[in-house]
């Protein structure tokens, strides 16, 4: 593997597009550390610590790099264009002219991509009028009484609103560079050096609060759980698809045999996305209600069952909402029906199995059976975090499990794929062996 790290280094053009790819994750970081014009860094830094532990935060600040609570220029990270390009996907399935060009190819994707850059400005400019004004009211960081803006009139407001809103802009575009002049996926990528960020800290408050001893046994469980992970992760259902042949002219096309991959986890990362989003709720409904006078009844039943995260009842609705997610993302992005006719008009089919409707059935009896393993998969992955803050007292930013391993294991296997088939192109031993 580091013969092959050599390899790539010592080829120019793939040298060129690594470190440019350096250079952006150093921008990207610079960003994520300098603070918003405004922002009372001394304060911010001293409130911090109270609201580390606080599950309302954990899932934005894990997708900003802890930038979000520290009110930098990029605290909104990656979450707005995650949250534009989900509804997206989901309008595509309902709204006939997002689905219509989604047919058209490249140039209907191309109008697809600038909606969602549309809609994720939009999205950061909600978000951060939200966050500035939870700031300058001294709500953001709660229990923290200390005021985070030098300034808390509507100027101060105002610059920092767009400055965020920029921040997530120039985000995209950093984004964008990556993926057309670097390599791998530049979104995924940034994603990756956000959760990458957080990583060390959380893994290293283990060790400090916990002992030396503590933090052997989650090292060694965190690698037993990355091997997990990168199994499932590429595991996946090959089903044969062969292509009759046809005459087209004087030439003769199709006799080709190839498959259908379905992997184990087809939906990804997105249902646990859903999930934590839903169960955030609650959280926040208590968040804003604690400290009033009048406070309602159902807030303490609340605060113990769907706010603990520690609380069976809290794992058991988690675990089953990234179920349901799971075979809902799975029913909108991969269509039997779809695949069966495409598979129909270019003279393909299943052996064993006839065209058309069969086929379609076919196809939709093996994906439901095997999403189910991939979201107990997911649920159980998810969950991780929540029995360590159980078992050990963990903090629910704990380093192996949930979100954050998903995340990176995912990045990686992606990016190490991509590198390996660019040094193949130039006859190099790959990573892959």
């Amino acid at each position: 593997m580091l013969g092959a790290f050599a390899n790539a280094f010592r080829t120019p053009d793939l040298r060129r597009k690594l470190l440019f790819v350096l250079g952006i994750i150093v921008i990207f970081r610079f960003g994520s550390t300098f603070p918003a014009p405004g922002v009372n860094t001394a304060n911010v830094q001293s409130c911090i610590s109270d609201v580390q532990d606080n599950s309302v935060y954990s899932l934005i600040n894990l997708f900003s790099g802890g930038a979000l609570l520290q009110l930098t220029v990029f605290a909104l990270g990656i979450m707005p264009y995650i949250t534009a390009s989900i509804i997206l996907q989901l309008l595509v399935v309902v709204i006939p002219r997002l689905e219509a060009l989604k047919k058209e190819g490249q140039s209907g994707q191309t109008k697809i991509t600038q909606y969602t850059r549309y809609l994720t400005l939009a999205l950061a400019l909600l978000q951060a009028t939200g966050i500035v004004a939870l700031a300058r009211n001294r709500q953001l960081l709660q229990g923290c009484e200390l005021p985070l803006l030098h300034k808390e009139d509507t100027q101060t407001f105002l610059v920092m609103v767009i400055t965020m809103t920029a921040g997530t802009a120039v985000i995209m575009w950093l984004g964008e560079l990556i993926t057309e002049r670097g390599i791998g996926n530049g979104m995924s990528i940034l994603i990756f050096t956000q959760v990458v960020a957080t990583f060390p800290g959380a893994l290293w408050g283990v060790q400090t609060s916990k002992g030396w001893l503590t933090f052997s046994i989650v090292m060694v469980i965190g690698l037993i759980l990355v091997a997990a992970v990168i199994f499932i992760e590429q595991a996946q259902r090959r089903i044969p698809v062969q292509y009759a042949r046809r005459m087209v002219g004087r030439k003769m096309f199709g006799g080709s045999s190839t498959y259908i991959p379905l992997k184990v986890n087809q939906a990804g990362i997105i249902p646990v996305i859903f999930a934590s989003s839903l169960m955030y709720l609650p959280a926040m409904a208590v968040q804003f209600n604690q400290g009033k006078a009048d406070q309602p009844g159902w807030i303490n039943w609340v605060q113990k069952y769907l706010v603990d995260g520690s609380h069976p009842g809290y794992m058991a609705i988690y675990f089953l909402l990234i179920i349901f997610f799971t075979y809902f993302y799975v029913s909108i992005t991969f269509d039997p029906k779809e695949v069966a006719d495409n598979m129909k008009k270019y003279g393909g089919f299943i052996p064993g199995i006839r065209a058309g409707k069969p086929t379609e059935d076919y196809l939709s009896y093996v994906l439901s059976r095997i999403t189910f393993p991939g979201a107990l998969y997911l649920g159980l992955i998810s969950l991780i975090p929540l029995i360590a803050f159980a078992v050990i007292q963990a903090s629910q930013n704990f380093p192996f499990g949930g979100t954050s391993i998903l995340i990176m294991v995912g990045v990686a296997l992606d990016t190490v794929k991509q590198i390996e088939s660019q040094l193949q192109q130039r006859n190099y031993e790959g990573f892959l062996r």
